[in-house]
């Protein structure tokens, strides 16, 4: 049990002197005072704080260069997890930065492309073991600047704006005769024709049919104002839902007209100018977004900004004067609801995993230094102990990838910057 700590709990306010208990990797209790086993192990945190876990909803850490698979516009049966290298030391830096959860994207080279993996942060253990059980599916979308340059700059579709959404509308025309023949062949099937073949599988296909089925959240690379609307409109249009756009530095601009669609979005909190679509961009953008009723959660998409997001939330209160509350929300259950695991992390709540962090002072402090990250209930950081106060690791870490850079490139590699 964790006692004496200010408690940040994200959905009860923050407790005084409080403590949290942890059976079987679990939080199973929470509050000023709690009722625990007598032999339950004691973690006098004094002086300290406690939140959740922090959640990353964009990242590219441990994809090294396979972030894009650049060859077509349009590849949404490309699998992230397939390039995850469970070793990168990009890892181990979110982890020392109080990180727990990612949601790791494909690059935004593609109009759309391939499907993310969802992680926990147990930074030692094998690929398998660090996948988040049960998390829903995401795809990645990209509108904008990116694909319009990587595939307009070789002379094909799409190299304008016109041509990125012709390419989606296009793929989704596709999906929709795909289904259909499926739907038909297993008709003729439930009636007991045994002699019709069916269709052949399209790998392509069908992870476009599961976007249209409503079994992939759509997570959008979107920065300008008239590109929400325009990605509504389509989704309306093929009857699927945008999870969030991410980025969204123009949201402000046109949040009253997304709110009511209920889609998200996962910004940045002061980055601008550093391409066409961000030249609009302003640092109340998240503040502004989120009183007009958009769901805010604030992400990395840099191995280096990943390591201090709990400091990207203290600049929410300066910018736009969001609560501490709030704020701690934008990087912790906003940001689990984006990629489909509110109801398991993002908060201290009876019963939600014990994705916890003992903070030195208070975490939206530029003085924060996260001292314990557990996952699950399991120590996988500790600043106390000698050379990277890993608790599970042990070997050479990887070199990570990306380090800085926009949607998980370097400004010269295609689909950056």
């Amino acid at each position: 049990m964790i006692s004496n700590a200010t408690v940040m709990t994200v959905t009860h306010g923050t407790i005084e002197h409080g403590s949290v208990w942890i059976h079987d990797g679990k939080i199973a209790g929470y509050g000023a005072t709690v009722s625990a086993p007598t032999d339950a192990v004691k973690i006098d945190a004094t002086g300290k704080f406690l939140t959740p876990g922090i959640v990353d909803p964009h990242s590219h850490s441990a994809l090294s260069n396979d972030v894009n698979e650049a060859t077509s516009p349009v590849t949404p049966s490309m699998m992230m997890i397939d390039a995850f290298d469970n070793r990168d030391k990009a890892l181990y830096q979110a982890l020392a930065g109080g990180v727990t959860t990612e949601l790791l994207l494909h690059g935004s080279a593609n109009m759309i492309g391939g499907q993310a993996v969802v992680i926990k942060n147990k930074f030692g253990f094998s690929r398998d073991q660090m996948l988040f059980p049960n998390a829903p599916g995401s795809i990645k979308f990209a509108s904008g600047e990116n694909p319009k340059r990587v595939y307009g700059g070789r002379g094909q579709l799409p190299s304008t704006r016109m041509g990125n959404f012709e390419v989606m509308r296009q793929s989704f025309e596709d999906a929709k005769a795909y289904m259909a023949k499926w739907d038909e062949y297993n008709a003729k099937v439930a009636k007991g024709d045994k002699d019709v073949t069916p269709p052949a599988k399209d790998l392509k296909l069908e992870a476009l049919a599961d976007v249209l089925r409503g079994k992939l959240y759509v997570q959008i690379h979107c920065y300008r104002a008239d590109e929400f609307l325009t990605e509504e409109a389509i989704a309306k249009e093929y009857g699927y839902k945008i999870r969030a756009f991410h980025h969204a530095l123009e949201m402000y601009k046109v949040a009253d007209q997304i709110a009511p669609t209920g889609t998200a979005i996962a910004t940045f909190a002061d980055w601008w100018g550093y391409k066409d679509e961000a030249w609009d961009a302003i640092p109340w953008n998240a503040a502004m977004s989120e009183k007009a009723g958009i769901r805010v959660a604030l992400k990395s998409d840099s191995n280096d900004h990943i390591r201090r997001l709990n400091q990207e939330a203290g600049k929410m209160i300066r910018y736009g004067g969001v609560s501490e509350e709030d704020a701690l929300r934008m990087i912790t259950l906003n940001p689990a609801w984006i990629i489909g695991v509110d109801d398991k992390v993002g908060s201290i709540d009876t019963g939600k995993d014990a994705d916890l962090v003992i903070w030195n002072t208070d975490p939206l402090s530029t003085y924060a230094r996260a001292e314990k990250v557990y996952i699950d209930g399991d120590l996988f950081f500790d600043d106390s102990l000698p050379g990277f106060g890993t608790t599970h690791f042990s070997g050479a870490m990887h070199e990570a990838h990306g380090f800085g850079g926009e949607d998980g490139t370097n400004v010269d590699d295609e689909g950056g910057n």
